[in-house]
């Protein structure tokens, strides 16, 4: 790191600073509208619309991992959770019996449904409704750079497993 700055400048400081507490003014309320809509954590949230995502609904747990910044082993305690409240099923892979498959159910699929719609407002009324179109398009492909930069170099609980 013998490149890094000293400090940073006025303008990074305040985009920091600016971005810290849009996070943690954010993240309070989305998580209660989870809660409320549909009983569920934002990770909870974030598993089953991956797995919406997702062709067929369904994903090994390695690949659904990779894709969320979450450790492996609370992954897969929230996907139990999940799977207790008959939101996900969980079963071995039909490739590789070492692995797990996570699909989402048709309750899970409902709970979606019922979670969206206020997830959008919240969102929407939050962040975006003071925010023109324009504004919102540069800070989608700022961020989007910030976040392709940091997957780049993740934190270990989301790093690729590499395969054999």
């Amino acid at each position: 790191m013998a490149d890094s700055p000293a400090a940073l400048t006025p303008t990074e400081l305040d985009a920091y600073l600016a971005f810290t507490d849009v996070s943690a003014l954010l993240r309070p309320a989305v998580e209660q509208q989870l809660r409320d809509a549909g009983g569920l954590s934002s990770v909870q949230f974030q598993l089953l619309a991956t797995l919406g995502d997702a062709p067929d609904g369904h994903l090994r747990m390695t690949d659904l991992a990779d894709g969320l910044v979450h450790s492996r082993s609370g992954l897969t305690y929230q996907a139990q959770l999940l799977e207790q409240r008959g939101l996900v099923t969980r079963s071995p892979s039909p490739d590789d019996e070492r692995s797990t498959v996570v699909a989402l159910t048709s309750a899970g699929r409902d709970v979606l449904a019922a979670v969206f719609p206020g997830h959008i407002a919240t969102v929407h009324d939050l962040l975006f409704a003071d925010v023109p179109d324009e504004d919102a398009a540069h800070l989608a492909r700022i961020l989007g750079s910030v976040r392709d930069h940091l997957r780049s170099h993740p934190p270990r609980s989301a790093a690729r497993r590499r395969r054999a």
